[in-house]
């Protein structure tokens, strides 16, 4: 091999390194837009690309002693490329039942689709592990360099899986989408492959050539498809955290994220209350009564922090029932925000909306509030550092004396650790704790106030409500949706801390205990 061929083996070897993980990363993303970013799916995910990469190696180590040859190499280099443009292409029918499969819980398909997907990324993959052992074998020309050559090789690959797990999330799947983040690094293999093979014969050069031509067209001309089409969908989109839905029906509009699972906002233009944890968190205030034992006034709410704003359901509830305050909103995702403010209504003067992490922006937050509520699910999880007693004494230090927290907790039917789980982590911060059920959802509400406060406060502000014009009623409906739907409050010890959250581990076996209990059939 001449220099300039050596050397351009190296490029190669990057190229395949970043594309591996570009794969990787991307799966995740085409995948969870159905099944979410559990962890099972994460670890499914990881776990089948690791073994298909090894297997790579392993064949491609072999392959390259029998047939150390350079253009047997760019051939396995050029079918990892159009392989790789061809998973989009390919999954999209699986992954479209597989999306209407989960609206209706149809737990065979789902896993079936599942499984069929994964199997999917065994070519490209494995093609794409075969290049590095494949490199090795031609470059190393003598056992005293065959160290140093693995060496540089090793470092090449991983610092193009470097970039390969940081160009998906940050650039190309917000720009372009992630199916042509496929096509596109699938072009550049093969682009790879066509400059490599450009002095190995006319053949070569056709049929990478056209596998390029191919890829490109895909890259123009099919990347723009709607990802799901469910019913009622006016807006679909890809941010870094997110694939975004927005369905209308009726004249509602629901913001949906990832697998869909989860309804994160509201909307319709005569309408305030929906039967969901937004308006509910509205009741948490009225525990509190003043120091002469009358009624806590809606107008001693002053300010208002939400953490998980999505598209502002809450916000605009809690304008309508306390008047313009101030509310800062912290929604991680400002591609959300933009949605909120286009598709929800979500263009209140009194609302600041901030695109960063709840916690880092609550405890910077120059502000005390009487009211502050989490929302934050990214399902199914709460993300475990929005559980911890460290988060929860940020919250407290940022409460008015008449402060409370309102937070919304998943549960199963017939498991409510989750639940004990934040009682037991809230009453090492907080005095007084309070929990409801939402009706016909798997959805708690836990109010924690900071100081000491009785339910019977709760009641005496309900009743003189009743006798005031001058109270909206949505708030006198969810303070009645407590005192109807409110729970005893368990006694536990448990207390989740920034060293030891299982939120996940306990969220896991929820989940798959719900499952596989049976109950998933008398819901469809």
């Amino acid at each position: 091999m001449s220099l300039f061929e050596r050397k351009f083996l190296y490029v190669v070897v990057f190229i395949s390194g970043m594309t591996a993980l570009a794969v990787e990363m991307s799966a995740s993303r085409l995948i969870g837009n159905v099944y979410g970013n559990s962890n099972l799916v994460w670890a499914s995910i990881i776990g089948l690309i690791l073994i298909f990469l090894a297997a790579g190696y392993f064949i491609g180590g072999n392959l390259a002693d029998r047939y150390p040859a350079v253009t047997f190499l760019y051939q396995l280099l050029g079918w990892a490329g159009f392989t790789t443009g061809l998973i989009p292409l390919v999954s999209q029918p699986i992954l479209r039942l597989a999306s209407q499969a989960f609206d209706e819980l149809n737990l065979g398909i789902l896993f079936g689709s599942f499984s069929v997907v994964l199997v999917l990324f065994c070519i490209p993959v494995t093609l794409l592990g075969m290049i590095s052992p494949f490199a090795i074998r031609l470059l190393v020309m003598d056992r005293q360099s065959s160290g140093k050559t693995a060496g540089r090789l090793y470092a090449l690959s991983t610092l193009g899986s470097f970039l390969g797990a940081f160009i998906p999330v940050l650039l190309s799947i917000p720009l372009i989408g992630t199916y042509r983040t496929f096509y596109a690094f699938g072009l550049l293999v093969c682009l790879t492959c066509l400059i490599g093979t450009w002095q190995y014969g006319t053949k070569g050069r056709i049929l990478f050539g056209g596998m390029a031509f191919f890829l490109l067209g895909c890259l123009f001309f099919m990347g723009g498809k709607p990802l799901k089409s469910s019913y009622g969908q006016i807006y679909e989109g890809e941010s870094a955290y997110n694939y975004i839905q927005v369905l209308e029906n009726n004249g509602y509009r629901y913001l949906r994220l990832n697998e869909g699972q989860g309804i994160h906002s509201i909307w319709h233009k005569d309408e305030l209350f929906f039967g969901g944890p937004w308006e509910q968190f509205l009741a948490a205030p009225f525990f509190n009564l003043p120091a002469n034992g009358e009624v806590y006034e809606p107008r001693n709410i002053q300010r208002i922090a939400i953490i998980g704003l999505a598209a502002g359901t809450t916000a605009r509830q809690a304008t309508a029932v306390f008047g313009a305050i101030p509310i800062d909103g912290y929604e991680i995702d400002p591609e959300i925000i933009e949605i909120g403010k286009k598709y929800f209504g979500m263009d209140l003067p009194n609302l600041n909306a901030i695109a960063e992490d709840g916690r880092w922006g609550i405890a910077h937050s120059p502000y005390r509030y009487q009211l502050i509520t989490v929302d934050a699910y990214r399902p199914p999880y709460i993300p475990w550092h929005l559980t911890t007693v460290e988060f929860f004494q940020i919250l407290s230090d940022h409460l008015s004396e008449d402060g409370v927290v309102a937070i919304n907790v998943g549960r199963a039917p017939n498991d409510r650790r989750l639940i004990d789980g934040f009682v037991g982590t809230l009453s090492a911060v907080f005095p007084s704790i309070y929990v409801m059920d939402l009706p016909d959802t798997f959805n708690s509400i836990i109010y924690a106030t900071k100081t000491h406060t009785r339910v019977e406060n709760f009641y005496q502000n309900l009743l003189a409500f009743y006798q005031r014009q001058d109270i909206h009623p949505l708030l006198v409906e969810v303070m009645q949706r407590y005192v109807i739907y409110q729970q005893a409050v368990p006694q536990s010890k448990i207390i989740f801390t920034d060293d030891r959250a299982p939120i996940e581990w306990m969220t896991n076996q929820l989940m798959l205990r719900f499952l596989f209990s049976g109950e998933v059939e008398k819901l469809q």
